[in-house]
């Protein structure tokens, strides 16, 4: 199996080193990922400048993989059709550090990545961790194998496509459980669409101009079961996704209006 593995945070970071490794026993891995963070830029492609890419080695030498001057899309883009042998079996984006639920997802250049990859047909997967300065990548990325593993196996879908796209959510929570010899449960839920409590606070610079920094309030709980909410509760969270935006029960009667 070949693996395309990218990210939004960089090809530095320590979530993509740690997945990385722990996807390796799952078939061969193809790092191809952003030069620097890129975090909330969302599905963005570099159009009006040329793309280049770098090889990137470890300490020992050892060729870890191609940093990209561009977006997570453009990473898996890039990927596919130029820098990884041909087929890609598999997409996985991530670990994010910070958890990609709600409709962050829209944000999200984690996310983005895994979109790309459905777009050409690949089962992707986007692994976020809940964020925490002793976020534990390590246990996270072997717990995000298993799963994905599960994910695309025949047992995951009655009726499995290429296409198949899955957002995976891990909160801390559940790596403290996995270390200490306990079982996380897995849900499968859908996503949380309720608008964050975002605000701008405003603050002024040492030569008095005004600028703004962004920031969001913790959601109120609410009794619907969506990511949000068995996050909240410490469970990993699966979400099956899809980038078809159609709003299709309203095709008919909105033709049907323009008809009369």
């Amino acid at each position: 199996m070949k693996i395309l593995l990218a990210n939004d945070d960089g090809i530095f970071a320590p979530g993509i080193i740690a997945m990385a490794r722990s996807l390796a026993r799952l078939g061969t891995v193809y790092v191809v990922a952003p030069a620097t963070e890129q975090s909330g830029v969302g599905h963005a492609i570099t159009y009006l400048t040329p793309l280049t890419c770098k090889k990137i080695f470890d300490d020992q030498d050892k060729f870890r993989g191609w940093a990209v001057d561009g977006s997570p899309a453009d990473s898996v883009k890039l990927g596919i059709l130029e820098l990884v042998p041909k087929p890609v079996d598999l997409v996985v984006s991530g670990i994010n550090s910070g958890l990609n639920a709600g409709i962050n997802v829209l944000y999200s250049g984690t996310v983005a990545a895994a979109i790309e990859g459905a777009f050409f047909g690949i089962p992707s997967v986007a692994v976020s961790l809940e964020h925490d300065i002793h976020a534990d990548f390590g246990t996270a990325a072997e717990l995000a194998t298993g799963i994905i593993e599960h994910l695309i196996s025949k047992k995951a879908s009655d009726t499995p496509t290429n296409s198949e796209l899955f957002n995976l959510n891990i909160p801390t929570a559940a790596t403290r459980l996995v270390k200490s010899g306990g079982r996380p449960q897995v849900h499968v839920v859908p996503l949380g669409v309720r608008r964050y409590g975002d605000q701008y606070e405003k603050r002024q610079d040492p030569k008095g101009r005004d600028y703004y920094w962004s920031f969001s309030e913790p959601m109120e709980p609410s009794d619907d079961e969506t990511d949000m909410n068995a996050l909240a509760a410490g469970h990993v969270t699966i979400t099956p996704l899809q980038f078809d935006l159609t709003k299709r029960d309203r095709i008919e009667s909105l033709a049907k209006a323009f008809r009369n």
